[in-house]
């Protein structure tokens, strides 16, 4: 039977993190596509790799300009679904993933999206299906698969018997690489301790 070579973008998120603590792939890739918090979400990402022996890679590209919202440190759009929303930003990073796993001779790329995340179209199993179906078709034939679409978050931790000490590691700010505690993804990591009872 052929060996199936899985890589996971990995954010540094709790609901990445969940992930790869779960499946153990062979390379996880964190992209710096020009968001605020990308030199956070870079050193969490390589810290969790080393801890779990697990090969890590950074994609870098520069889209800043095209982001909108508190990401991308500027206005929000008028037809944003929220305070953090870059267009197309999911659909981004499988590309750029997809890319890379050509090179690392990757067959299926993981990613954590969770029921709380469906408000956006790219949180959705609609989008999940649709991406999958478009870069399969393509040379390489890489799967796309997001196995998390019908758990929360605190869920995942349970699921994965993920250590607290990797969860509480986990940065969410959408704002700072220092936690602002205000924003959107803070308050989704806040949420996620006094769910597992963390202090």
């Amino acid at each position: 039977m052929e060996y199936v070579k899985k890589a996971i973008l990995l954010s540094g998120g709790i609901d990445s993190i969940c992930l790869t603590y779960g499946i153990k792939p062979d390379i996880a890739y964190t992209v710096d596509y020009g968001q605020t918090v990308s030199k956070r979400e870079i050193y969490v990402s390589k810290y969790i790799c080393n801890k779990l022996n697990i090969k890590h890679k950074t994609i870098k590209v520069d889209c800043k300009n095209l982001g909108s919202g508190t990401l991308a440190n500027s206005k929000t759009s008028n037809i944003s679904p929220s305070e953090e929303w870059w267009p197309f930003r999911n659909q981004l990073l499988v590309t750029l993933a997809a890319m890379q796993s050509i090179k690392d001779s990757v067959n299926e790329i993981y990613l954590a999206s969770v029921k709380s995340d469906n408000f956006h179209k790219d949180g959705t199993i609609g989008f999940y299906k649709s991406i999958n179906n478009l870069v399969s078709y393509q040379e390489g034939n890489i799967k796309i698969i997001c196995p998390t679409l019908d758990f929360y978050s605190h869920q995942l931790v349970i699921k994965y018997k993920v250590p607290i000490e990797l969860i509480t590691l986990a940065h969410s700010c959408h704002i700072s690489n220092l936690a602002c505690g205000k924003c959107s993804g803070c308050k989704k990591q806040l949420r996620v301790r006094h769910e597992l009872n963390i202090e």
